[in-house]
Protein backbone atom coordinates (compact mmCIF):
# COMPACT_ATOMS: atom_id res chain seq x y z
CA UNK A 1 0.00 0.00 0.00
CA UNK A 2 1.49 3.31 -1.12
CA UNK A 3 0.29 6.68 0.17
CA UNK A 4 1.51 10.24 -0.28
CA UNK A 5 1.29 12.57 2.71
CA UNK A 6 1.62 16.36 2.61
CA UNK A 7 1.69 19.16 5.15
CA UNK A 8 1.04 22.80 4.31
CA UNK A 9 0.82 25.91 6.46
CA UNK A 10 -1.46 27.95 4.24
CA UNK A 11 -1.19 31.24 6.20
CA UNK A 12 -4.98 31.65 6.21
CA UNK A 13 -4.83 31.44 2.39
CA UNK A 14 -3.14 34.87 2.25
CA UNK A 15 -0.26 34.88 -0.21
CA UNK A 16 2.81 37.03 -0.54
CA UNK A 17 0.75 39.41 -2.67
CA UNK A 18 -1.47 39.91 0.45
CA UNK A 19 -4.50 38.45 -1.33
CA UNK A 20 -6.63 35.77 0.28
CA UNK A 21 -7.04 33.20 -2.46
CA UNK A 22 -8.32 29.75 -1.42
CA UNK A 23 -8.54 28.67 -5.07
CA UNK A 24 -4.80 29.18 -5.32
CA UNK A 25 -4.23 26.97 -2.27
CA UNK A 26 -6.35 24.23 -3.82
CA UNK A 27 -4.38 24.53 -7.06
CA UNK A 28 -1.11 24.00 -5.14
CA UNK A 29 -2.59 20.93 -3.45
CA UNK A 30 -3.52 19.53 -6.86
CA UNK A 31 0.07 20.01 -8.00
CA UNK A 32 1.15 17.70 -5.16
CA UNK A 33 -1.71 15.21 -5.47
CA UNK A 34 -1.31 13.80 -1.95
CA UNK A 35 -3.66 11.21 -0.47
CA UNK A 36 -3.69 12.84 2.97
CA UNK A 37 -3.04 16.53 3.63
CA UNK A 38 -2.51 18.27 6.97
CA UNK A 39 -3.26 21.99 6.81
CA UNK A 40 -2.24 24.61 9.34
CA UNK A 41 -3.74 28.09 9.69
CA UNK A 42 -6.78 26.88 7.79
CA UNK A 43 -9.29 28.89 9.85
CA UNK A 44 -9.67 32.54 10.70
CA UNK A 45 -8.25 33.17 14.14
CA UNK A 46 -11.09 35.19 15.66
CA UNK A 47 -14.88 35.16 15.76
CA UNK A 48 -16.52 31.95 14.61
CA UNK A 49 -13.18 30.61 13.30
CA UNK A 50 -14.61 30.32 9.80
CA UNK A 51 -12.63 28.17 7.40
CA UNK A 52 -10.56 30.15 4.89
CA UNK A 53 -11.25 27.37 2.36
CA UNK A 54 -15.01 27.02 1.94
CA UNK A 55 -16.30 23.47 2.25
CA UNK A 56 -18.07 23.86 -1.07
CA UNK A 57 -14.77 24.69 -2.77
CA UNK A 58 -13.26 21.45 -1.45
CA UNK A 59 -16.33 19.57 -2.63
CA UNK A 60 -16.19 21.20 -6.07
CA UNK A 61 -12.57 20.19 -6.58
CA UNK A 62 -13.68 16.61 -6.00
CA UNK A 63 -10.37 15.07 -4.96
CA UNK A 64 -10.52 15.35 -1.16
CA UNK A 65 -12.96 15.43 1.69
CA UNK A 66 -12.39 17.47 4.82
CA UNK A 67 -12.31 15.28 7.92
CA UNK A 68 -15.29 16.25 10.06
CA UNK A 69 -14.40 17.16 13.65
CA UNK A 70 -17.73 18.65 14.72
CA UNK A 71 -16.25 21.47 16.79
CA UNK A 72 -17.49 24.60 15.00
CA UNK A 73 -20.03 24.61 12.17
CA UNK A 74 -18.10 27.05 9.95
CA UNK A 75 -14.68 25.53 10.53
CA UNK A 76 -13.04 22.55 8.84
CA UNK A 77 -10.50 22.15 11.65
CA UNK A 78 -9.45 22.85 15.19
CA UNK A 79 -7.29 25.88 16.05
CA UNK A 80 -6.49 26.14 12.37
CA UNK A 81 -5.48 22.49 11.92
CA UNK A 82 -7.43 20.52 9.33
CA UNK A 83 -7.07 17.20 7.52
CA UNK A 84 -8.06 16.46 3.94
CA UNK A 85 -8.21 12.85 2.76
CA UNK A 86 -8.56 11.50 -0.75
CA UNK A 87 -12.03 10.33 -1.69
CA UNK A 88 -12.06 6.56 -1.47
CA UNK A 89 -10.17 6.48 1.83
CA UNK A 90 -12.64 5.56 4.56
CA UNK A 91 -12.62 7.64 7.73
CA UNK A 92 -12.98 5.32 10.73
CA UNK A 93 -12.89 7.99 13.43
CA UNK A 94 -11.50 11.45 14.06
CA UNK A 95 -10.79 13.57 17.11
CA UNK A 96 -9.06 16.69 18.34
CA UNK A 97 -5.90 16.56 20.45
CA UNK A 98 -5.88 19.43 23.00
CA UNK A 99 -2.33 20.67 23.53
CA UNK A 100 -0.80 22.36 26.59
CA UNK A 101 -0.27 25.93 25.44
CA UNK A 102 -0.69 29.63 26.10
CA UNK A 103 -1.34 30.22 22.40
CA UNK A 104 -4.31 28.98 20.36
CA UNK A 105 -2.61 25.78 19.21
CA UNK A 106 -3.93 22.30 18.67
CA UNK A 107 -3.69 19.02 16.81
CA UNK A 108 -6.18 16.79 14.99
CA UNK A 109 -6.19 13.05 14.45
CA UNK A 110 -7.89 10.74 11.98
CA UNK A 111 -7.90 6.95 11.62
CA UNK A 112 -8.34 5.76 8.05
CA UNK A 113 -8.96 2.43 6.36
CA UNK A 114 -6.82 1.79 3.29
CA UNK A 115 -5.93 -1.49 1.66
CA UNK A 116 -7.42 -3.42 4.55
CA UNK A 117 -5.19 -1.58 7.02
CA UNK A 118 -5.90 0.98 9.71
CA UNK A 119 -3.73 4.09 9.30
CA UNK A 120 -3.46 6.90 11.85
CA UNK A 121 -2.59 10.50 10.95
CA UNK A 122 -2.07 13.51 13.21
CA UNK A 123 -1.75 17.07 11.94
CA UNK A 124 -0.38 19.74 14.25
CA UNK A 125 0.94 23.28 14.60
CA UNK A 126 3.33 23.55 17.52
CA UNK A 127 4.18 26.46 19.79
CA UNK A 128 6.87 29.10 19.31
CA UNK A 129 8.28 28.20 22.73
CA UNK A 130 10.77 25.31 22.77
CA UNK A 131 9.60 24.09 26.19
CA UNK A 132 5.98 24.11 25.07
CA UNK A 133 6.84 22.27 21.86
CA UNK A 134 8.39 19.41 23.80
CA UNK A 135 5.33 19.21 26.06
CA UNK A 136 3.06 19.25 23.03
CA UNK A 137 4.93 16.44 21.28
CA UNK A 138 4.68 14.34 24.45
CA UNK A 139 0.94 15.02 24.55
CA UNK A 140 0.52 13.94 20.91
CA UNK A 141 2.55 10.75 21.48
CA UNK A 142 0.51 9.92 24.59
CA UNK A 143 -2.71 10.43 22.63
CA UNK A 144 -1.52 8.14 19.85
CA UNK A 145 -0.79 5.43 22.41
CA UNK A 146 -4.24 5.44 24.02
CA UNK A 147 -6.66 6.50 21.26
CA UNK A 148 -7.26 3.01 19.91
CA UNK A 149 -5.66 -0.12 18.59
CA UNK A 150 -2.03 0.29 17.45
CA UNK A 151 -1.72 1.37 13.83
CA UNK A 152 0.89 2.65 11.37
CA UNK A 153 1.06 6.36 12.15
CA UNK A 154 2.17 9.56 10.44
CA UNK A 155 2.58 12.83 12.35
CA UNK A 156 3.03 16.02 10.37
CA UNK A 157 2.71 19.76 10.51
CA UNK A 158 4.44 23.03 11.27
CA UNK A 159 6.70 22.06 14.17
CA UNK A 160 8.17 25.58 14.52
CA UNK A 161 11.45 23.81 15.29
CA UNK A 162 14.49 25.55 13.80
CA UNK A 163 16.92 22.85 14.98
CA UNK A 164 17.69 20.02 12.57
CA UNK A 165 17.52 17.28 15.19
CA UNK A 166 17.36 18.72 18.69
CA UNK A 167 14.60 20.42 20.66
CA UNK A 168 11.20 18.75 20.42
CA UNK A 169 12.52 16.33 17.77
CA UNK A 170 14.41 14.51 20.53
CA UNK A 171 11.06 13.28 21.86
CA UNK A 172 10.83 10.81 18.99
CA UNK A 173 12.67 7.65 19.94
CA UNK A 174 14.56 6.39 16.92
CA UNK A 175 13.54 2.76 17.28
CA UNK A 176 9.86 3.72 17.01
CA UNK A 177 9.84 6.85 14.86
CA UNK A 178 11.61 8.23 11.84
CA UNK A 179 11.81 12.02 11.61
CA UNK A 180 11.89 13.12 7.99
CA UNK A 181 13.43 16.42 7.03
CA UNK A 182 11.93 17.14 3.60
CA UNK A 183 13.91 20.37 3.29
CA UNK A 184 13.74 24.10 3.82
CA UNK A 185 10.18 25.32 3.54
CA UNK A 186 10.08 28.74 5.26
CA UNK A 187 9.88 31.49 4.18
CA UNK A 188 8.52 30.51 0.80
CA UNK A 189 10.21 33.25 -1.20
CA UNK A 190 13.69 32.27 0.04
CA UNK A 191 13.47 29.17 2.25
CA UNK A 192 15.91 29.04 5.15
CA UNK A 193 14.28 26.85 7.82
CA UNK A 194 12.92 23.30 7.99
CA UNK A 195 9.91 24.15 10.15
CA UNK A 196 7.56 21.74 8.39
CA UNK A 197 8.16 18.08 9.23
CA UNK A 198 6.77 14.61 8.70
CA UNK A 199 7.34 11.84 11.27
CA UNK A 200 6.55 8.20 10.50
CA UNK A 201 6.23 5.22 12.79
CA UNK A 202 8.53 2.25 12.22
CA UNK A 203 5.78 0.43 10.27
CA UNK A 204 6.42 2.55 7.18
CA UNK A 205 8.95 2.24 4.40
CA UNK A 206 9.75 5.84 3.56
CA UNK A 207 10.34 6.74 -0.06
CA UNK A 208 10.77 10.13 -1.67
CA UNK A 209 10.24 13.21 0.49
CA UNK A 210 10.77 16.86 -0.29
CA UNK A 211 9.55 20.41 -0.47
CA UNK A 212 7.10 21.24 -3.23
CA UNK A 213 8.54 24.12 -5.24
CA UNK A 214 6.45 25.75 -7.94
CA UNK A 215 5.78 29.28 -9.13
CA UNK A 216 2.31 29.07 -7.60
CA UNK A 217 3.48 27.67 -4.25
CA UNK A 218 6.15 30.37 -3.98
CA UNK A 219 3.48 33.07 -3.67
CA UNK A 220 0.42 31.25 -2.28
CA UNK A 221 1.60 31.23 1.38
CA UNK A 222 4.61 32.14 3.50
CA UNK A 223 5.40 28.39 3.79
CA UNK A 224 6.04 25.87 1.04
CA UNK A 225 4.26 22.50 1.36
CA UNK A 226 6.25 19.37 2.19
CA UNK A 227 5.45 15.81 1.16
CA UNK A 228 6.51 12.20 1.68
CA UNK A 229 5.67 9.04 -0.23
CA UNK A 230 5.43 5.99 2.01
CA UNK A 231 4.41 2.37 1.77
CA UNK A 232 3.36 -0.40 4.11
CA UNK A 233 4.55 -3.97 3.68
CA UNK A 234 1.88 -6.58 3.03
CA UNK A 235 0.44 -8.51 5.96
Amino acid sequence: MDLTFASYNIHKAVGLDRRRDPERIMAVLHEIGADVVALQEADRRFGDRQSVIPRQLIEDHGHWQAVALGQRPDSIGWHGNALLVRRGLAVIEADIVPLPTLEPRGAVRVDLASGGRRVRVVGMHLDLSGLRRRQQVRTVLAHVEVCGEPAPTVLMGDFNEWSRGAGCLREFHHERWRVLAPGRSFPSRRPLAMLDRIVASAHWACGESGVHHSALAARASDHLPVFARMSLPEF
